[in-house]
């Protein structure tokens, strides 16, 4: 027989503490700063650093395609009140580290005004002159280099119709039986050996501009399609929607550097395939700098 042992049971040893509980709300908290932690460092690059941005309309074609998505360096110019991705301070003069964009570059540009962004081509550079006469720029006197080339064939999409309205008369039928917006080209080069292409619709509004001297710390604007392009040379606000002339460089929120994807605009946010299918080829990676 096996005698059985009972040991009384020992009294809490009050020199050691308890545990006490894990606040049930410590894992939602710490969840909670880690997400705010994050959505600062990317506020911080997206502001500071570089962005990604959107290309909404036809004003920069051929280099750019309404659902073009490429990369915009923030460093570039230094920066400036509209450099942070919300332009919530008010507008201010000066740039921080800042220097001044090249001819050639292409630009995300503030309104002065306002709390949107366009994009457009550095054309003038302080104390430059431009001209625009018969649809020919004209700097300083001397009218730029331009060189006819053969129309580009656009392929037409649901972001790129070749609307009646943008492009009337430039809709195209291929021997697939694909259909294409064929776009007249002329391809100009600005004094610093800068080198673009432009579309060349025919006679528009903005065909007669000018002659305007830029301002010190002031960039002149436009649009690669001459002839749809909201810029430099027309009016802020409705009915033209410009930049109301050569805009101050504070309003420079960065240079485009290159696409990164570009989108057809047939894709549906409720079908995963289609937005493989809606991907439009030979786009990623085109560099947006013109050379110099």
């Amino acid at each position: 027989m096996t005698d059985t042992v009972l040991s009384e049971a020992k009294a809490p040893d009050p020199s050691v503490p308890e545990a006490t509980p894990a606040k049930k709300d410590s894992a939602l908290w710490r969840e909670i700063k880690g997400i705010f932690w994050v959505l600062l460092a990317v506020l911080f690059f997206h502001s500071f650093i570089a962005k990604p941005f959107y290309i909404p309309s036809e004003s920069m074609m051929p280099a750019l395609l309404k659902g073009d998505r490429l990369v915009v360096s923030k460093y570039a110019y230094g920066w400036s009140w509209v450099s942070p991705s919300f332009h919530l301070w008010p507008e201010q003069k000066g740039r921080l580290f800042g220097s001044l964009p090249k001819q050639g570059d292409i630009v995300i540009v503030t309104p002065p005004g306002l709390n949107e962004d366009y994009i457009k081509r550095v054309i003038g550079l302080p104390g430059d002159t431009v001209e625009v006469r018969g649809g020919r720029l004209i700097l300083n006197g001397v009218p730029v280099r331009q060189q006819r080339l053969p129309d580009r064939m656009v392929p037409v999409d649901g972001n790129a119709p070749c609307g009646v309205e943008q492009f009337a008369g430039h809709l195209v039928q291929r021997p697939d039986g694909s259909f294409a917006c064929s776009l007249p080209i002329v391809r100009e080069t600005l004094p610093n050996g800068a080198t673009y292409d432009t579309v060349e619709l025919g006679q528009s509004v903005g065909d007669d501009y000018g002659p305007v001297k830029v301002p010190a710390e002031h960039v002149f604007l436009m649009g690669d399609n001459r002839d749809r392009s909201a810029d430099s040379r027309f009016a802020l606000g409705p009915v033209e929607n410009g930049l109301g002339g050569p805009v101050p460089w504070e309003n420079i929120g960065g240079r485009a550097e290159f696409i990164t994807f570009s989108l057809d605009g047939s894709a549906s946010w409720w079908n995963p395939v289609s937005w493989l299918t809606s991907l439009r080829g030979g786009r990623a990676g085109t560099s947006l700098r013109s050379g110099v």
